[in-house]
Order: C-alpha cells, then sequence, then structure tokens
C-alpha cells in the first residue's frame, strides 16, 4: 500500500453561493467525507487537468441534489455572480 501524503491543513473561511454549499454538503454526506476532503479532491483534480472530479454516477448525484437545493447556475454564471446586496445598486 503506498504512503499516505502528511499534509498542513489549515481553517479557512471562504464565502460562497448558498445552494452551491449546500449542495456540496449533500455530496460530501453521500460519500461519507468531510467538506474540506471533498473540496481538497475537486481542487486537486482541476489542477491537474487530467481526469474530471466526478464519474457519470456522480454527476447525477449532483444533478439530484441541484434540483433539491433549486440550484439554477452552471459554469457559465462563474465569476459573473452578484451579493444580493450588491444587486440593487448595480
Amino acid at each position: 500500500m503506498a504512503a499516505r501524503p502528511v499534509v498542513e491543513r489549515t481553517q479557512t473561511g471562504v464565502r460562497m453561493e448558498k445552494r452551491i454549499l449546500k449542495v456540496l454538503k449533500g455530496l460530501a454526506e453521500y460519500f461519507d467525507i468531510t467538506l474540506g476532503d471533498l473540496l481538497e479532491g475537486i481542487v486537486l483534480h482541476a489542477f491537474e487537468g487530467k481526469a474530471p472530479p466526478f464519474q457519470e454516477e456522480h454527476l447525477r448525484v449532483i444533478a439530484d441534489l441541484k434540483r433539491v437545493y433549486s440550484l439554477d447556475l452552471d459554469a457559465s454564471a462563474s465569476h459573473r455572480l452578484v451579493e444580493l446586496d450588491e444587486a440593487g445598486s448595480s
């Protein structure tokens, strides 16, 4: 068995869109892992750029969670989201 990498973790106060966070928490629960472990895995896959972080069956779970939490955003919304309190002053 390969040695497990030893890392140093830090607490962070990241702000995130509410429904995205709900879907991520639901997905972490589905995998029976922490939210931090899920995010680390997604980021490591993205940084490598070779394999997507999720298989087809997981994408179906994500689609179900998106429906449950009314998440209608997709990648096209990336970097274009506006805070609720900023929406009226734009």
